[in-house]
């Protein structure tokens, strides 16, 4: 039995393709292009083929698109049925998924009913030169390792990656590629499971995933009371709250602003990381971001070595002048327009 190519799995959210599948689409080009073979990419929705245009743009040779008004909304069942029959015809050698709730829930069900094996919470891929086998890298052991595995006998080779791990390639309105449009029977589709509602997350006004900016602290603001100065400055600035393992352990702050191999990896235009020392955990989760500017007292803090700008200074000096700087240009933008 032949499997060849490359196939990514995009993600549709409230009938809007999410940008993680640009993120996917340009991990795959690049392993199809190792093993010149072609990278398809399926999205499940309902009326959702006006998405392909874009997808090929970014470097997908086939879309599958399949579409049924029983997958306008993400359930498990569901979206597995129709993703291992997908799987089964096209055979694909490598199937990859975003490291996201729905590629973490339904990727589980698709490998254990096409019987081969699953890397999760990848953080780089790429293909062995000697075996063209898929090299899946992941962090293990609490962090501590990174683990390269290897699926040598079963087929397809599965993976989920982190978000925000990779940076989307540019559409290229030149490209040309193939949209299959796939109907299956409805009853493949039938379910136990119904959608009741979606609770959004009130705890942070700018998701820290999705931010073009991020404030981050560490446990070097010694106090919950002390942390409501990242949470000013980060207000200030429009961006998103994040905080290292250590912070959210200590209960001051939730887990949706985690940042780091155990949290959330995120990719801003701009990175502040104050009072945090540079963990290899936390390095992981933020060290592709655009600029990263460094507050701390520690002249040889490791997040130093990553950071664009870096300020050795007390916190509690740097940062309640830097917000009263932004308090006082922004009260005098006020005041101009006004």
């Amino acid at each position: 039995m032949t499997y060849r190519g490359v196939m990514v799995i995009g993600e549709q959210r409230g009938g809007e393709l999410h940008p993680v599948t640009y993120e996917l689409l340009a991990r795959g080009r690049v392993l199809a292009d190792k093993l010149s073979e072609e990278l398809s990419c399926v999205v499940l929705g309902h009326e959702i083929e006006r998405f392909a245009e874009g997808i090929i743009q970014r470097g997908a040779d086939i879309v599958y698109i399949v579409d049924n008004p029983a997958l306008r909304h993400f359930l498990p069942r569901p979206y597995a049925a129709a993703l291992t029959r997908l799987a089964k015809e096209a055979k694909p050698e490598i199937i990859l998924a975003a490291a996201t709730t729905q590629g973490r829930t339904i990727m589980p069900l698709i490998a254990a009913r096409l019987d081969t094996g699953l890397t999760a919470d990848c953080t780089g891929l790429d293909i062995d030169p000697l075996d063209r086998l898929l090299l899946q890298t992941r962090p293990a052991i609490g962090g501590n390792v990174m683990a390269t595995i290897k699926t040598p006998t079963s087929r397809p080779q599965m993976a989920t990656v982190r978000p925000k791990s990779a940076k989307p390639n540019s559409a290229d309105k030149t490209r040309e590629g193939l949209v299959v449009l796939k109907t299956y029977e409805d009853n493949i589709f039938a379910t136990c499971e119904e959608l009741i509602d979606f609770v959004k997350d009130t705890t942070q006004d700018v998701n820290v995933q999705d931010a073009d900016i991020v404030v981050a602290g560490g446990k070097g603001l010694k106090t919950r009371d002390n942390f409501r100065m990242i949470e000013e400055l980060a207000s200030l600035l429009g961006a998103a709250v994040g905080a290292s393992r250590d912070v959210v352990d200590l209960g001051w702050v939730g887990y949706p602003h985690q940042i780091g191999l155990s949290g959330k990896t995120v990719s801003p235009k701009l990175y502040i990381a104050i009072g945090l020392s540079g963990s290899v955990q936390h390095l992981a989760g933020m060290q592709t971001s655009e600029t990263v500017v460094a507050i701390n007292k520690d002249e040889d803090a490791q997040i130093f070595k990553v950071a664009d700008f870096g300020i050795v200074g007390d916190l509690f000096d740097v940062v309640p002048e830097l917000t009263e700087k932004l308090k006082e240009k922004k009260n005098g933008e006020c005041v101009r327009k006004g």
